[in-house]
């Protein structure tokens, strides 16, 4: 059985992605992985693809062994990862809990590499593995610290990996968003009550950003993947720009009105 998996396919980008997906490749079924099985369920209706939730929480490591029985036990055919799971929180390092840095470091990183290393062995020669990751991957941004190292992980195990699965016909890349409008912001807003972080230049819906990242995976061989020209741009200027000045630009940024409202959106069940 040809399948793809998403995770962190209840809201967001990763709902986005099995929205999709379908357009770009062609699979049985859609395998869905997030902790709101109801949200998962609630995407049957919205696709021509036969849907299976997989309610898990990728943070637990029992989540890891019932994924990779349910892989043993199915043997289906991998022809699409997407690796969506995810979460940040704002404000200075000291608000946001030694537990919450180092959950962003299990979902963010570890997750990522448990469920690309369990999912290969099924992915055959032509096959695709998307790692979410985000612009905050290409500079340090004080203030998402941890949320920004835990990308630029994501940057950089993706490149590598993309280079070692080669000889297999797999091919890995990791999409880079700026700024979207999702449910993203009802968590990093947790710990941002002083406003560190409420200027925000450009904000991009995720129906784009998908569109554009799947369009690369399948139409390019770029190893990462950028959306929208300004953000391209900016991610140009980082290359050059000694680290300290892009932060101190950051910091600068983050002291013109706030324009942070309406960021927050209704979450699903």
């Amino acid at each position: 059985m040809n399948i793809a998996i998403v995770t962190g396919a209840s809201s967001g980008m990763g709902r986005e992605f099995v929205l999709q997906l379908h357009k770009y490749v062609t699979v049985e079924e859609i395998w869905v992985i997030a902790r709101r099985q109801a949200a998962l369920e609630s995407l049957k209706s919205e696709i021509p693809v036969p849907i299976r939730p997989i309610p898990l929480d990728l943070c637990l490591p029992e989540s890891f062994d019932t994924f990779a029985k349910l892989l043993e036990q199915e043997k289906p055919t991998v022809k699409l990862l997407v690796n969506a799971a995810g979460f940040g929180k704002f404000g200075a390092y000291h608000k946001v809990s030694i537990q919450d840095d180092c959950k962003m470091i299990d979902l963010n990183c570890k997750a990522l590499l448990v469920m690309t290393r369990l999912v290969i062995p099924y992915m055959p020669q032509g096959s695709h593995i998307l790692e979410l990751d985000s612009l905050s991957a290409f500079q340090p941004v004080p203030y998402i610290t941890t949320y920004g190292a835990t990308k630029s992980f994501v940057l950089s195990y993706s490149r590598s990996m993309n280079r070692e699965l080669k000889s297999k016909g797999i091919r890995v890349m990791a999409m880079n968003p700026g700024w979207v409008k999702t449910e993203f912001f009802n968590h990093a807003f947790q710990t941002n009550g002083d406003g560190e972080v409420q200027y925000f230049d450009r904000l991009y819906e995720a129906a784009d950003c998908v569109a554009t990242g799947l369009k690369d995976l399948y139409g390019s061989r770029k190893d990462y993947s950028v959306h929208g020209f300004p953000v391209k741009f900016q991610v140009f200027l980082v290359k050059l720009v000694p680290h300290r000045l892009v932060m101190d630009i950051w910091l600068n940024q983050q002291k013109k009105p706030k324009n942070n409202q309406g960021l927050l959106v209704e979450e699903r069940k």
